[in-house]
């Protein structure tokens, strides 16, 4: 296990002062006291698996940006690429042919589930669901919008509209109308939910934010059909599950289902550019543009850095062998975990996940942020579930090792060990 070599030259502690006034007076107070008070520094630098703070602490990443760091921090070949076409062009004129962008398009309809030929290119996960929600409505000219309760699809007003906690939502309503939920893995209450009104279908094929939730056999394929028979359309947002995360470059090839529409973002920039992806069939494609080209469109959408990095991202993921890495690994790391949970029965309820996507549940609210900051002062960077809170989830970059996978382990199991025993000092 190579641990980078950093060191911050100057004073830590008024750059940590520095920055944390800034984010109170204006970025954002609550969130400056929430992450001041649990212990979390200011991020200096990062390469391969590992970032450091201002103090230079090592942390091994197992948080890996939502899952955005699949090939690590600074993957030479990403960072080459983009520093080769920054020297030509960063941004799009917009009047002109992309080649960057012809080409990410082309790769993509290449390894894409079957049907998906087009790609629309934006800036995030959030827009590339609400590109995929509004070519659902324009190409079917329904309404309804059929989505499950914990799942996560973003924040902006159409993409929270389909997310499935109030907390986030109640705030802001009234949201984009016509959204029922169902029961994320029932697959009767899902089945009864589609119409002939529905519009589309959203789905995770695994909940992330819902706290790792991997859908019964079958329910994916239930959504198929019974969309097929109404005429909605099938959107499977890959956000956080896409290229390789759960073993399979997409998560719904477990299960050989192919949607409609499929949302990506988070890794498909390499871990240096973001790059969201609204991909479609030919059918929507031509109802949504034939008539007006212009229909969905996004300035910076499509650049040719955010294109460069998707492209060699890929080939990293090909070349390297992240796939079948990333289900070797996280065989690994899930079965430590599991035998872990089993001598802490107490605190933990499931381990659960595919590949390196996995969650660890626990019995009680709250004893996540105990075990989170155990494990920041261990050298291991997690964090909860946004929609599941006593999920801790794990999705380190796909290149860790076998000896960083038993680090982490231990770094668990010693975490859980000292939060029991100042859950029992309390007592």
């Amino acid at each position: 296990m190579k641990v980078p070599n950093y060191k911050f030259e100057g004073d830590s502690d008024a750059l940590f002062q520095e920055v944390f006034e800034k984010y109170t007076n204006h970025l954002n107070p609550g969130l400056a006291k929430l992450m001041g008070f649990a212990g979390f520094g200011v991020e200096m630098y990062a390469e391969g698996c590992y970032i450091f703070d201002h103090e230079s602490r090592a942390f091994l990443d197992c948080l890996g940006g939502y899952g955005t760091f699949s090939l690590g921090h600074r993957h030479p070949k990403v960072v080459g690429a983009i520093q080769d076409q920054l020297g030509k062009m960063a941004l799009s004129g917009k009047a002109f042919f992309s080649k960057p962008a012809a080409d990410l398009a082309e790769k993509l309809a290449s390894v894409a589930p079957e049907g998906l030929q087009f790609s629309f290119f934006c800036n995030s996960g959030a827009e590339a669901v609400e590109a995929a929600l509004k070519m659902a409505k324009g190409y079917t000219k329904r309404t309804k919008i059929v989505s499950t309760i914990g799942g996560y699809h973003g924040k902006t007003l159409g993409a929270l509209a389909t997310t499935g906690r109030e907390k986030y939502r109640k705030p802001f309503e009234p949201l984009m109308p016509g959204v029922v939920f169902t029961t994320y893995g029932d697959t009767e209450e899902l089945v009864a939910a589609i119409d002939a009104d529905t519009a589309c279908v959203i789905l995770e094929p695994i909940q992330g934010e819902g706290g790792i939730i991997v859908p019964p056999a079958g329910y994916l394929a239930a959504a198929r059909k019974r969309c097929d028979e109404v005429g909605a359309l099938l959107i499977f947002d890959e956000v956080q599950t896409g290229l390789g995360r759960t073993g399979y470059l997409f998560a719904s090839e477990h299960d050989h289902v192919s949607p409609d529409l499929m949302t990506l973002a988070k890794a498909v920039g390499g871990g240096i550019m973001p790059l969201g992806v609204c991909m479609g069939t030919e059918a929507i494609w031509q109802g949504v543009f034939g008539t007006n080209p212009l229909a969905h469109t996004s300035t910076f959408g499509g650049n040719p850095l955010a294109c460069t990095a998707g492209l060699v991202a890929l080939q990293v993921i090909e070349e390297e062998g992240l796939v079948s890495r990333s289900k070797a690994m996280g065989d690994r790391m899930l079965d430590a975990f599991k035998q872990i949970g089993r001598r802490h029965p107490d605190m933990v309820a499931d381990v659960r996940g595919r590949a390196l996507m996995i969650g660890v549940e626990f019995t009680e609210d709250e004893v996540g942020e105990l075990v989170v900051a155990q494990l920041m002062k261990r050298g291991v960077c997690v964090a909860y579930a946004l929609n599941n809170p006593r999920v801790l989830r794990f999705e380190p970059p796909l290149i860790i090792s076998e000896e960083e996978v038993d680090s982490a382990a231990t770094a668990l199991e010693e975490s859980l060990a000292e939060t029991e025993e100042l859950l029992a000092s309390l007592v």
